[in-house]
C-alpha cells in the first residue's frame, strides 16, 4: 500500500477516471453490448494510465528542480524507473485492448495514445503543445463510434479536438511559472496567463456549441442548460484559479464540462447512422 498509494497519484487519476468515464458513457449511448463498454473503458484507462506515468516519469528532474512535492517521482515516494516500466506496460497494453473494438478503432486507439506520449516528450515544449491534445481528444469519439460500428461525423470530431485544446491551456495553467523555470516553453507559456484563459474559454464554449448546432437541424433545447451548467463549471474553475494560481480545480471544471457534454449529447439523442 505504501507503493500503490504515490503509483496512483502519479497515474493522475481525475483526467484518468473523468476521460475514461466519457468514453464508456459514449459507448452506452451507442448501444454497443456490455463487453464492448467495458473493452472501451479499458483501453482508454490503460492509455490514461500511460500517459500519466510516463508523464511523471520524464518530468522527474523538473519537478524535483522546482520543489514539486505534490509529484511521488519527484519527491521520491516511488522510483522513476517503476513509473517509466508501469508506463510503457500500460502504452503496450492499450493497443491490443484497444483492436478488440475493430482495425479501425484499434488504429485511431493507437493514434490517440502516440499523439499523447508525444506530447510527454518531446511536443510539450514547443508551440504545437496544443496539437496533441487537440488530436488525441478527437479520437477519443471516433475510437467509440468505430468500435460501436458507426461512422464519426466530422461534427463529432470537431468537438472532442476543440475540447482537448482547451484543456491543454488549463492544465498548463497551474505550472506556467515552475515551466518557464525549467525550460519548457509550449504555447500557453507563449501566450501568457491571460492569453492561455483566453484561449482556454473560447476553445472549451465552442465544443458545447458544436455539440450543439453540428447535428442536422436545431439545437435541442437541453442545450441551454447545458451550457448554463458549462459556464457554472468553468466560473468556478477560473474563480479557484484566482484565489490560488496552482489550483488543479480548474482543470477538474474541464472534465466537468466535458462530461456535461457527453450528458447533453446522450440525453438529446446520439444518432451517428
Amino acid at each position: 500500500m505504501s507503493v500503490a498509494i504515490p503509483l496512483l497519484r502519479a497515474s493522475h487519476p481525475e483526467p484518468a477516471i473523468g476521460v475514461t468515464a466519457i468514453a464508456a458513457m459514449l459507448s452506452i449511448g451507442l448501444d454497443r453490448p456490455w463487453p464492448g463498454v467495458v473493452g472501451a473503458a479499458a483501453t482508454v484507462l490503460a492509455s490514461q494510465l500511460s500517459i500519466g506515468w510516463v508523464n511523471d516519469a520524464i518530468d522527474a528532474p523538473r519537478d524535483a528542480a522546482v520543489g514539486r512535492t505534490d509529484k511521488p517521482v519527484a519527491a521520491g515516494t516511488v522510483s522513476r524507473r517503476l513509473v517509466a516500466t508501469l508506463g510503457v506496460a500500460a502504452a503496450v497494453a492499450t493497443v491490443p485492448l484497444g483492436f478488440l473494438s475493430g482495425w479501425a478503432a484499434g488504429l485511431v486507439a493507437t493514434l490517440a495514445l502516440v499523439s499523447a506520449l508525444l506530447y510527454d516528450w518531446p511536443l510539450k515544449s514547443t508551440q504545437v503543445s496544443v496539437l496533441p491534445y487537440a488530436v488525441s481528444f478527437a479520437c477519443l469519439p471516433a475510437f467509440v463510434a468505430l468500435g460501436a460500428g458507426k461512422t464519426p461525423p466530422l461534427w463529432l470530431l470537431a468537438a472532442g479536438g476543440l475540447l482537448g485544446a482547451g484543456a491543454h491551456f488549463v492544465n498548463t495553467l497551474p505550472d506556467l511559472d515552475d515551466d518557464v523555470s525549467t525550460g519548457v516553453q509550449g504555447l500557453p507559456h507563449l501566450l501568457g496567463r491571460r492569453g492561455s484563459l483566453a484561449a482556454a474559454a473560447v476553445l472549451l464554449l465552442a465544443a458545447t456549441a458544436t455539440l450543439a448546432f453540428g447535428p442536422p437541424g436545431p439545437p435541442p433545447a437541453l442545450f441551454w442548460p447545458a451550457l448554463a451548467l458549462a459556464l457554472a463549471a468553468l466560473s468556478f474553475g477560473w474563480y479557484s484559479m484566482r484565489r490560488d494560481p496552482a489550483s488543479r480545480i480548474p482543470f477538474l471544471s474541464v472534465i466537468a464540462v466535458a462530461l456535461i457534454d457527453v450528458a447533453f449529447l446522450l440525453v438529446s439523442g446520439l444518432n451517428l447512422d
